[in-house]
């Protein structure tokens, strides 16, 4: 189908309409002309407008058969998506091996379309060479990451994909992140898999209730690296800012405090996170608590220097040590400066830049490039959040969050404990309790946290 064609120049939207509706008169006068085309439904701006537009869909209906019915569409189908989940995986696949299409068109496909879409994708996933073979066990939906089958993906970042998957024999379901492998020059394979064993490991020491939990990690068949979690019902901050706009201060002030005691946990441990940004901060449903928060993505966390130590030498990052590595728009000063070793109030600085967005809808600073946004975060004073949210923020909220914002680390808070304490003295018209926590999920996102 074409989409977006009224950002074509009024004139190309009038020709392409034309060629449209003369090859579906051609085609129904038995003429065979290519391409063949029907217009299910045309309307200009103003249709929608006047309430014209539904009807003439509603009257304009095309029957689309099964894929089991057209079967002779299968191969240009398994092209298409191919073609496509191999650049998006950035894997060398080129066709299907013979023996792999006779099984796609010979499968029953009681998924239809998206399941043939699924199980390209988790082959190419897992693709070692140009010709992809498809397993059989691929059609009765078994591939397998360690103990766990993959379902479904759940989303895909710069680090990797995270799945939906579920253990073979507890059959508990679990969120199975699959990393991207970055290696710098100076690395091995066996340096990166030391790195990737470091970082698990690092994870895996954290109990904090508000840590997403680490159950599992290894290497798969074709050499990526993956880790297990728990499962959460809901969604982050980035998603519900963007989809319900700026949050009222004694939400973010809750959410902050469950925030601060899983940094105070890794912090403890000598760790900083480093990238701590609103898709990082989840806001979840655990059993029956609601805005339950647990910080995700620990997976560029560093070691603090011990005394005495050697910081470097103790890098946990999946990527090569030494690297600039976080989020520009939430990155402290010294993280861009790097010419100390970092410790907690880096991630205290980011923790404050996410509740920043998250209570105006807009970053600290504005910026075309990450090179403008860095300079902003290590040079310019920061705007008063009350300056440009359209919610009211407690002024106390806002003394602690712009002494987080400090450049200087030292005039900022010395521990994620200290900002809980402060966060935990602040006093607001009306608390955020429990009750209207399960009042909001049910009115804005039921489908987030249904069981």
């Amino acid at each position: 189908f074409l989409d977006a064609i009224h950002e074509l120049p009024l004139e190309h939207q009038r020709e392409l309409q034309e060629i449209l509706e003369h090859q579906e008169r051609a085609g129904a006068g038995g003429e065979m002309s290519l391409p063949d085309a029907r217009v299910i439904a045309s309307t200009t701006r103003e249709s929608p407008r006047g309430g014209m537009f539904v009807p003439l869909l509603a009257k304009n209906q095309i029957v689309v058969p099964a894929l089991k019915d057209r079967r002779e569409d299968i191969p240009a189908l398994v092209e298409h998506f191919v073609r496509r989940h191999a650049r998006q995986f950035g894997k060398p696949v080129e066709s299907v091996s013979q023996e792999s299409m006779r099984r796609l068109e010979t499968y029953a496909w009681p998924g239809n379309i998206r399941e043939l879409d699924t199980v390209l994708e988790r082959a190419i996933l897992v693709a070692k060479g140009p010709v992809l073979e498809i397993d059989e066990e691929l059609l009765d939906d078994k591939l397998a990451i360690g103990s766990y089958r993959l379902i479904s993906q759940l989303g895909s970042g710069g680090m990797g994909e995270v799945w939906l998957a579920r253990h073979r024999l507890l059959a508990r379901p679990a969120a199975v992140k699959l990393i991207r492998q970055e290696v710098s020059p100076g690395d091995t394979r066996e340096q990166l898999v030391r790195r990737f064993e470091r970082e698990a490991q690092v994870t895996a020491r954290l109990r904090s209730p508000h840590t997403v939990q680490l159950y599992d990690f290894g290497v798969n068949d074709s050499g990526s690296f993956y880790y297990v979690m728990e499962l959460l019902q809901g969604l982050d901050l980035q998603e519900i800012v963007n989809r319900f706009g700026p949050q009222a201060a004694e939400r973010v002030i809750a959410l902050l405090r469950q925030a601060c005691r899983s940094l105070a946990e890794a912090h403890e441990h000598g760790l900083v996170h480093r990238d701590i940004k609103p898709a990082n901060l989840f806001v979840a449903r655990l059993g029956n608590e609601y805005d339950y928060l647990k910080v995700l993505d620990f997976g560029i966390v560093k070691d603090l220097p011990s005394p005495g130590g050697n910081a470097d030498s103790r890098a946990t990052l999946l990527t090569a040590p030494n690297l600039l590595q976080g989020t520009p728009a939430f990155m402290a000063p010294e993280v861009i400066f790097g010419d100390r070793p970092l410790d907690g109030r880096a991630d205290l600085y980011s923790l404050a830049c996410a509740a920043y967005w998250v209570l105006t809808g807009q970053l600290l600073f504005q910026a075309s490039t990450a090179a403008q946004m860095l300079l902003h975060h290590a040079q310019t004073p920061p705007a008063l959040p009350s300056e440009v949210s359209e919610l009211p923020i407690p002024r106390d909220l806002e003394l602690v969050l712009m002494q987080c914002l400090e450049k200087d680390r030292e005039k900022r808070p010395s521990s994620a404990l200290e900002l809980e304490s402060r966060l935990a003295h602040i006093r607001c018209q009306e608390p955020w309790t429990e009750e209207r926590a399960r009042a909001w999920w049910g009115a804005h996102a039921p489908e987030a946290i249904a069981p």
